[in-house]
Formats: structure tokens, C-alpha cells, sequence
């Protein structure tokens, strides 16, 4: 069963299909005119998601466009902890007897950051080729 409207119509779209055309022919294009539908509606929703993604990079406030790079440097921080910092106070707390700091989960800081890597090439890419606002 389908938990979006627009898929529990075209469900319910080809059961009707199903009981109005007897004819196998008919009822196989009639789907298909169905599921071009779908198909039109999928990819619209698609544009316009992308469209609302150009406006919000193009804006100048930093909480509309500023979360990528937020992120981003989130990661940079926690690499540099758990790669020089921890190291550091790991080493200090041995030698002046405090307690050992906490280490990070590097499993999903470079999960996190796999992502961004992957974002930030596309970005390299879009201003090379002088796409890119800023």
C-alpha cells in the first residue's frame, strides 16, 4: 500500500483500469498513459526541488545557504581533534595526570564527511566552469 496520495490515486487508477477494460490491449495502454502520468509528475517534482535548491544557493544569508559549509567545517573540526588534538591531550594527560579526554565517533564524522567531499567537488566543478554565484 502506498503512503503518498499521489501514488495511492495511481493505485487506485489502475485497479479502476483493471475493472473498466476488459480488453488486455486496452487496458495495457490505458496503463501506460497512467504510468506516463506518474512518470511527468515524478520528474516535475524533481525540477522543482532542484529549482528550490538553486534559490536557496543563491542566497546571501548564511542560515539559508550557510549550512553546507557549517557542516563542513564541523567535519574539519572533528578531524582535527580526533587526529591532533585527542593525540595531543592524550599525551599531556599522560604526562601531567589528568583525565584522558573522550574520543569521537570516526565512523560517522568520516561518513559525514564522505558526503561533504563529494558535495564540495561538485561545488570545485560548478566554479571552474563558471557556473557557481560566488
Amino acid at each position: 500500500m502506498a503512503f503518498d496520495p499521489v501514488s495511492a490515486a495511481l493505485d487506485i487508477g489502475g485497479k479502476l483500469i483493471d475493472r473498466l477494460w476488459p480488453d488486455p490491449a486496452q487496458r495495457d495502454a490505458a496503463k501506460l498513459e497512467l504510468f506516463k502520468l506518474q512518470q511527468s509528475g515524478a520528474l516535475a517534482e524533481m525540477t522543482a526541488q532542484t529549482e528550490i535548491n538553486k534559490v536557496e544557493a543563491a542566497s546571501t544569508s548564511l542560515f539559508v545557504s550557510g549550512w553546507r559549509p557549517a557542516v563542513g567545517w564541523v567535519c574539519v573540526g572533528g578531524l582535527v581533534y580526533t587526529f591532533v588534538g585527542w593525540p595531543l591531550l592524550t599525551w599531556a594527560s599522560a604526562t601531567w595526570h589528568f583525565a584522558v579526554p573522550p574520543t569521537l565517533d570516526l565512523g560517522a564524522l568520516l561518513t559525514l564527511l564522505g558526503g561533504m567531499l563529494g558535495l564540495s567537488g561538485l561545488r570545485s566543478f560548478e566554479k571552474v566552469s563558471g557556473v557557481a554565484a560566488k
